[in-house]
């Protein structure tokens, strides 16, 4: 069993790796909250160093899994079972009817190491939450723990067992059994934990937070998560880009003029001679790819620029698939419907010509024809897409024309860098021209953001 130390130090370092910031104050603490708190309850132990490391409740979705793997329930095989399913079932049945949690933990156990094993070894390390969920099947229970239920509330009730349904409704009982299925997991984990080593099951096995998803994976329930995290993103940003600016205004050293007046203290220069900048708030114009396989990507892209609006002299949005329209009011007026942005755009905007596919060549070429008025010399433009052209033209020259009339140009695009020139993508053609930079996720856009913006 490792030491104390080193599985404290195991669990902070593990969830750093997953974005959240520990320092070594919280280190200690947790430390000196493991000395007060003993190991005897492993429930007050969690709930104790959660106290410690974390800063908000939304961590918890990491903190819990990687503290199960550093601070596991138990150790080794659980008692020898027959390994019968129907056997296995029958009891998970009347556990789930009792809420009973020590029974549903211990079924939890017998059914990883008899179900979910794999590999050809008898030591192999292979223990599949995914098998044994699907040899149990816990989700076919629902009717037959209904049905004890209900029995047992007329046994005991008579008359009253017509409340039955207002005492524990179907969502109650999928609840328990979506709760067994978590603890499936979590014992797989830890049983592959023991052999392979907590930190690499730590690092490879769990789900990432919604902010270091790809865009171009991510789910409805995790792009709705994003979205209820664009405001804090845009405070913490403007906060950066405040900064930034506040040291932007002090201006940088003129050399020549520093030395030139410190000939008349020998060649010493006692007093260096700033570069003043004058105070503008920059433009913005956002060129976005709202076609499905990049859809998310941009609108998130779109809300969080949206929030920091204040941070410049003037906002621009265009929307396109292959065709280009402005959608900076559709995002104004939507700003308290982030879900639904995709929609309005789609509704309302004209982004499609007579196919649905994106073709960059044509709505460049739309946008340095209608709309090349918005870029001017203070103007910082972005280009969010993965820049695959459906084997059109990629119309470089459009794009060579947008980037000599703005301050800079900078393509984001989701994919990563080794997937740029293959198939119909133009990724490098268009990086000859204009600086383009992976940004895969939420973690990956606030840090180009916060470094890119003009101040």
């Amino acid at each position: 069993m490792t030491a104390l130390p080193d599985r404290l130090t195991g669990l902070v370092r593990t969830l750093r790796t997953h974005g959240l910031r520990i320092g070594p104050g919280e280190t200690v603490d947790a430390a000196a909250a493991l000395e007060v708190l003993g190991l005897g309850d492993r429930e007050r132990v969690r709930e104790g160093l959660a106290a410690a490391l974390l800063h908000h409740e939304g961590q918890r979705a990491v903190f819990d899994p990687v503290f199960d793997l550093y601070f596991p329930l138990r150790v080794g095989a659980p008692a020898a079972s027959d390994g019968d399913t129907a056997e296995l079932r029958e009891r998970l049945a009347a556990a789930l009817a009792a809420n009973d949690q020590a029974a549903l933990g211990q079924l939890a156990a017998e059914a990883v190491d008899s179900l979910g094993g794999y590999g050809a070894s008898p030591g192999s390390d292979g223990f599949s939450a995914h098998q044994t969920l699907d040899r149990l099947r816990p989700q076919t229970l629902l009717a037959r723990v209904r049905a004890t239920l209900a029995q047992e509330a007329q046994g005991s009730q008579g008359s009253q067992g017509a409340d039955f349904t207002d005492r524990l409704t179907d969502d109650e009982i999928r609840r328990r059994i979506e709760a067994f299925r978590q603890r499936v997991g979590t014992e797989a984990r830890r049983r592959v934990a023991e052999r392979r080593g907590a930190d690499e099951i730590a690092r490879r096995a769990l789900r990432p937070t919604a902010d270091r998803v790809d865009f171009l994976v991510a789910g409805r329930a995790q792009l709705d998560e994003l979205r209820r995290s664009v405001h804090p993103l845009a405070r913490k940003l403007a906060t950066r880009l405040a900064a930034r600016r506040r040291r932007a205004a002090r201006g940088r050293i003129d050399l020549r003029r520093t030395l030139r007046g410190s000939l008349s203290t020998g060649g010493v220069p006692m007093r260096p001679v700033l570069r003043r900048r004058r105070p503008a708030r920059p433009e913005l114009v956002l060129l976005c790819d709202v076609s499905g396989s990049v859809a998310g990507f941009a609108n998130f892209t779109m809300l969080l620029v949206q929030a920091l609006h204040d941070q410049f002299s003037k906002v621009r949005v265009y929307a396109f698939v292959n065709r280009v329209d402005e959608v900076t009011g559709l995002l104004r007026k939507g700003a308290a419907d982030p879900a639904g942005l995709g929609d309005r755009i789609a509704s309302e905007a004209a982004v499609t010509g007579w196919h649905g596919s994106s073709d960059y060549g044509t709505s460049l070429g739309e946008f340095t024809e209608r709309h090349l008025d918005a870029v001017g010399p203070r103007t910082a433009v972005f280009v969010l897409g993965d820049a695959r052209t459906n084997m059109a033209d990629p119309n470089l020259p459009a794009l060579r024309r947008i980037a000599e009339r703005a301050r800079r140009v900078y393509w984001l695009n989701p994919e990563p860098a080794s997937q740029w020139g293959t198939g119909d993508s133009a990724a490098l053609a268009y990086a000859e021209l204009v600086e383009m930079h992976v940004c895969r996720n939420a973690h990956q856009l606030g840090g180009l953001v916060a470094r890119l913006l003009p101040v």
